[in-house]
């Protein structure tokens, strides 16, 4: 049993008055989930004080309070109050030591960057279990505890949660794990004291611009994760696999230079995991990959040279964690579909449509970079941009589609509490001469854009990936781009000659 007295060694110089008894049983920032013996971590959060909850969490039976400040007249003090300097911090703490710790089980590989890290989560996790055979996975898609699969709720969820889930996967056997780490969960302290084996660094470009700021508080975060695996270990010697082709990855992997492991990937001559000849077709890519002296032939289903990169990452992770290169170069070959992600969806009359959750800039470009690779007689993409997020990105979302497509089609994405219009207008203004069309309604737009295109023609709806919903002002519908392009390729009517 643990004893208040007992977290109290667990917290960054915590000050702490009132009975320091009480058996603690759980931990929690919510009061909705406070039971008899939990402590309540008081969070002051952008919208909501969690002091003003202490009431609450009191009554239902916390016998602690943690929170940044010193109790005041009318707080109570039936019950513990320790003060510490960052709650988020304190919540991560107990969180780990209440859950005994799971990441110091596991080979624990998490990735973060703007791009491509459910995809290289789940191509570590794929990895991981076919090597194995119980891996676990937490990312923007599933939650797999090496029992049971289900879908994601949150990319990084709070630290509760995680440890919760990390301990599960402990409990059913699993070796290994891969997390995708979101600058919000780095930001909010949800991984903090969590022990990683391999911190993955993909890329760097323009998103969430509305929570950080600036591209310097993003890219800030991101290297905090960093510096905290190299402050603290936690008893691991943990790896950084960094993408140097990307500029922040290239200064990052410097920075890290001598004061922990860096694995460099890409295709420049300074990677020590790099890809070289590369092809790829409708089918598939394959590339030569040279690490550590020896060269390798890595054939994959996936396409898109960003997909390269994932691969990259993935093999250098899985290496670091234990796993032969060989034996996951083998693994990749049989690489599974990511969902949402370079999603073929069908094909009919000789034209081919793919899903891909493309929704920066950076992304779109690389999507439709993709597929003019391929060579179709026209490239149509179907696009738009969230409501109530970065503004800023919406005109560099449309010059991005503007440099491939030779056909855009504008659409609403998740227009939240904006007018789908007003949005759609600010897309427009990055349009240039590129032969575009706005269409509000996103079924429409799908529809319109598979209709329109004619033999050999390639239709890319971007944006939304895996996602099944629709988030609007007043409601959230049901919704999902795979089925609705299914849809239009069922309905599509049959053509004999190609539509110029």
């Amino acid at each position: 049993m643990t004893a208040i007295r007992d977290i109290l060694k667990h917290l960054d110089k915590p000050v702490s008055s009132g009975p320091q008894d009480a058996v603690v049983t759980s931990v929690t920032s919510d009061s909705r989930a406070v039971t008899e013996g939990s402590v309540f971590v008081a969070i002051r959060g952008g919208q909501l004080d969690g002091r003003s909850f202490i009431p609450s969490a009191r009554e239902q039976g916390a016998v602690a309070i943690v929170t940044d400040s010193a109790p005041e007249t009318g707080d109570p003090t039936d019950v513990a109050w320790i003060q510490v300097r960052d709650p988020r911090e304190a919540l991560a703490s107990l969180a780990v030591l209440l859950a005994g710790n799971p990441s110091s089980d596991l080979r624990l590989v998490g990735v973060t960057g703007t791009n491509g890290k459910t995809t290289s989560t789940f191509l570590i996790h794929h990895i991981m279990k076919r090597h194995w055979h119980r891996a676990g996975v937490l990312g923007t898609i599933i939650v797999d505890d090496g029992e049971e699969s289900a879908t994601a709720s949150h990319t990084t969820p709070d630290p509760v949660a995680l440890q919760n889930l990390l301990s599960r996967m402990v409990d059913h056997g699993c070796r290994g794990a891969a997390l995708e780490v979101s600058s919000h969960g780095i930001d909010q302290k949800r991984v903090a004291e969590t022990a990683f084996d391999a911190l993955v660094f993909t890329n760097l470009s323009q998103d969430h611009l509305d929570y950080h700021g600036t591209m310097e508080a993003y890219a800030a975060a991101k290297t905090s994760w960093f510096e905290d695996a190299v402050a603290n270990p936690r008893g691991k010697k943990p790896v950084a696999v960094i993408n140097i082709d990307d500029t922040r990855g290239a200064e990052l992997a410097e920075s890290l230079d001598g004061r922990m492991p860096v694995i460099r990937f890409g295709f420049g001559i300074e990677a020590t995991y790099r890809a070289i000849d590369f092809r790829q077709s409708p089918r598939g890519m394959e590339f030569k990959l040279e690490a550590k002296g020896k060269a390798f032939l890595v054939r994959t289903p996936l396409i898109g040279r960003f997909n390269a990169y994932n691969i990259l990452a993935s093999l250098a992770a899985a290496q670091s964690v234990g796993i032969p290169l060989r034996e996951s170069i083998n693994y990749i070959s049989e690489a599974p579909q990511v969902p949402g992600r370079m999603e073929n969806c069908g094909i009919r009359d000789g034209m081919t449509v793919f899903v891909d959750y493309a929704h920066t800039p950076d992304a779109l470009e690389n999507a439709c970079r993709t597929l003019k690779e391929l060579e179709p007689r026209r490239l149509i993409t179907v696009f738009g941009c969230g409501g109530d997020r970065d503004r800023g990105k919406r005109p560099l979302m449309a010059k991005a589609a503007a440099r491939y497509s030779d056909v855009c089609i504008i659409t609403s994405d998740n227009p939240r509490s904006e007018d789908p219009e007003a949005i759609i207008s600010e897309i427009e203004s990055g349009m240039g001469a590129t032969r575009h069309k706005s269409v509000t309604d996103r079924a429409e737009a799908i529809r319109i854009a598979v209709h329109a295109a004619g033999a050999g023609d390639i239709v890319l709806i971007a944006g939304k990936g895996h996602e099944n919903y629709q988030k609007f002002a007043d409601r959230t519908v049901d919704f999902d781009d795979r089925r609705e392009a299914r849809r239009a390729i069922e309905e599509r009517p049959t053509q004999e000659e190609p539509r110029r």
